[in-house]
């Protein structure tokens, strides 16, 4: 099976090659890029926790953040690893990779709690937390020079499937969990499966779930 890979560059490696190592064709065409919104300092004192949704985000706050750090909250095994390779420990990795599986899991009463993310990302977490928010970063789409081709694209974030949703392609779809899955359908994509894990390791079995299935 041809299977298209919409992560951005820097992303898509490793689950490239987790799906070339299952036998399939891959092919890396981003629909996404991330561009930073600055490197000014950012205080975490005073904060009793900060969230990051995000392996971006995990990177660019350990890049910007005066530390001492306070308890830090990932939305999922990436952002988790993101964060540990820079030296920051998650005390909380929800079981459900999700902002409402994130907020489903915290501590009440929460304290006082910094998000920080994309520029643009979802408001649960800001809204039932009653968290701070900092934008690290942004989200642009990316036009294909050519129309996309294969038997599958994989959406790995609600931003790709925006992207994708413009471009009027009829291929099937694998998502990474139900923000992603609402945005592609509403975009009119017809989604072959959803990642029950919304992580990596989900996104694969997946991809393999769609590919095994009857068309």
């Amino acid at each position: 099976m041809r299977i298209v890979v919409t992560r951005p560059e820097a992303r898509a490696p490793e689950l490239a090659r987790r799906l070339e190592a299952l036998g399939h064709e891959v092919v890396v065409c981003p629909l996404i890029e991330t561009e930073s919104l600055g490197d000014d300092p950012i205080d975490l004192d005073g904060y009793d926790w900060v969230v990051v949704t995000s392996r971006t985000g995990a990177e660019l706050l350990a890049q910007r953040a005066r530390p001492p750090w306070p308890r830090v909250a990932a939305i999922g095994p990436g952002t988790a690893d993101t964060l540990r390779a820079a030296g920051h420990e998650p005390a909380l990795l929800p079981a459900v990779s999700t902002q409402e599986g994130l907020v489903a899991e915290f501590p009440r009463p929460p304290g006082r709690v910094l998000f920080a993310g994309a520029e643009g990302a979802r408001r649960h977490i800001v809204e039932e937390l009653e968290a701070d928010f900092v934008p690290l970063y942004r989200t642009v789409e990316i036009r294909p020079r050519e129309p996309l081709r294969g038997d599958v694209v994989v959406l790995a974030s609600a931003s790709a499937a925006r992207a994708f949703a413009s471009l009027d392609t009829p291929i099937p779809v694998v998502s990474i969990g139900p923000e992603t899955t609402r945005i592609a359908r509403d975009g009119g994509a017809r989604v072959a499966a959803e990642a029950v894990t919304h992580d990596l390791e989900g996104l694969v079995a997946a991809v393999e779930a769609a590919c095994s299935s009857p068309s």
